[in-house]
């Protein structure tokens, strides 16, 4: 009984957690969208910058990009959708 109440505080931790990751808990940018950089620009950006990006969204004012690093390891990214700016990664 106490593995599962251990269990159950863990899952909604990383859950909190997780809904927190998106942006941050903020968005990367408070311009209009009409400012910020078609999706296929943002991601050129960023590979510009030795990243593979596999999968890209917006969300909260703020790109989230998938990518490959320089040594290959899976990251996420958060992008500033004006100008292509890392805010953050996990």
């Amino acid at each position: 009984m106490r593995k599962i109440a251990i269990l159950t505080v863990a899952a909604v931790a990383l859950g909190a957690a997780s809904a927190q990751a998106g942006s941050f808990g903020k968005p990367c940018t408070s311009a209009p969208e009409s400012q910020w950089l078609p999706m296929p620009q943002l991601q050129a950006k960023v590979g510009a910058q030795g990243y593979k990006v596999q999968k890209a969204k917006l969300k909260s004012a703020c790109g989230e990009l998938y990518a490959l690093d320089k040594n290959g390891s899976r990251i996420e990214l958060f992008v500033d959708p004006t100008n292509g700016q890392i805010i953050g990664q996990m």
